[in-house]
C-alpha cells in the first residue's frame, strides 16, 4: 500500500470516519499540552521526541527497537495500522512529528503519515478537540527494523572523505558555526563544531515558516534550495542534526521533492561525545 506521507486535516477527518479502527493518531506534544486538549482518539507518546540514542552500535539500536516495541505494545499498536503523527506546528517542535514518523518507519511500520501543519492546522480548520484520554487494550508490536534508512556512526565516519556522499548538517545557525553544541544550551555536549566536510542547510529553509500555519515548501522550491548547495535527485545524502529530529523533518521535505536521503539518527549528540571521532571546531561566520 502506498500511504500518503503528508495529509491535511480534512483528509484525516475522512480517514477517521471511514476506517477509525485501523487508524491510530499519535500526539507527540508534551503530556501537559496533550492533557489540555488534543485531537479526539489520539494517544500521547512523547518518547518519540525525548528518547536519545545512546549509540548507533548494533547493541544501541537493539535497545532503541525494544524500547519502542514495549511502548507500542502497551498502547495497543501492532504496527499494521495506519499511524498518523502530529505535533503543534512543524517549525516549532524541532521536527518531533517527523522524528516519530522516521522511527516508526525504521521499526517497520508500513503505513505512516504526518498531519501537515500539525495541531494548529487542525484548530485552524475548526475541527473538534477533547481532553478525554482514550482507553486502549495492549497488543503485541511486531518489529521489522529497516536498516536502509538509518545511518550509523561507523557509516558516517566512512563517508567523511567520500565526496560522493553529501553530509548535510541541518542544525540551527549557532550550532553550525560552532557557538552552541545543542538546542538545549550551548554546553549540553562536550564539543562544538561540525562533522568534517559537511554542508549546511538550516532546516527552517524548507518550510514556509512565516506563514500562519507553517508547512513544507513546494517540491520545486525545495529542489531549487537543494541545488544551491549541490544536492540533486541523484545525490547520496546523509542528514544529521542534534538527535535526528530536525534531520527527520528535512528528510521528509527532501522526499516530497523526489530526493532520497538517510538519517544519521545519533547525530551531534552521539558524535560529539566520542572523542575518537573527528570534528571541525573552527568558529565560522555565515
Amino acid at each position: 500500500m502506498n500511504t500518503q506521507l503528508l495529509i491535511s486535516p480534512q483528509q484525516l477527518t475522512s480517514l477517521l470516519a471511514e476506517n477509525s479502527l485501523k487508524t491510530v493518531l499519535i500526539d507527540t506534544r508534551s503530556p501537559e499540552n496533550y492533557g489540555i486538549a488534543h485531537i479526539p482518539q489520539s494517544i500521547n507518546i512523547r518518547d518519540f521526541f525525548t528518547y536519545l540514542l545512546e549509540n548507533s552500535s548494533p547493541a544501541g539500536l537493539k535497545e532503541l527497537q525494544e524500547y519502542f516495541a514495549e511502548i507500542m505494545s502497551r498502547v495497543g499498536i501492532s504496527g499494521t495500522e495506519h499511524l498518523i503523527i502530529y505535533e503543534d506546528t512543524l517549525n516549532k517542535g524541532y521536527g518531533q512529528s517527523c522524528r516519530a514518523a522516521f522511527l516508526l518507519k525504521y521499526l517497520g511500520c508500513p503505513q505512516v503519515s504526518i498531519l501537515h501543519g500539525g495541531y494548529q492546522a487542525w484548530l485552524k480548520a475548526g475541527l473538534p478537540t477533547t481532553d478525554e484520554i482514550p482507553k486502549r487494550e495492549s497488543s503485541i508490536f511486531r518489529l521489522h527494523p529497516n536498516a536502509d534508512i538509518m545511518v550509523t556512526t561507523a557509516e558516517m565516519l566512512q563517508a567523511i572523505d567520500n565526496p560522493a556522499i553529501i553530509k548535510l548538517d541541518v542544525r540551527d545557525r549557532d550550532e553550525w558555526i560552532g557557538l552552541s553544541s545543542s538546542p538545549y544550551n550551548p554546553d549540553f555536549c562536550p564539543r562544538k563544531g561540525r562533522i568534517p566536510n559537511a554542508v549546511w542547510l538550516e532546516w527552517h529553509r524548507l518550510m514556509n515558516s512565516d506563514s500562519e500555519i507553517p508547512t513544507f515548501r513546494s517540491p520545486t522550491e525545495i529542489q531549487e534550495i537543494c541545488q544551491s548547495i549541490g544536492i540533486t535527485s541523484e545525490s547520496i545524502v546523509y542528514i544529521y542534526c542534534f538527535k535526528g529530529s530536525r534531520a527527520a523533518n528535512t528528510l521528509i521535505a527532501l522526499e516530497q521533492a523526489g530526493i532520497s536521503a538517510k538519517n544519521y539518527f545519533g547525530s551531534w549528540n552521539e558524535w560529539s561525545r566520542d572523542f575518537s571521532l573527528p570534528i571541525d571546531s573552527t568558529v565560522i561566520s555565515v
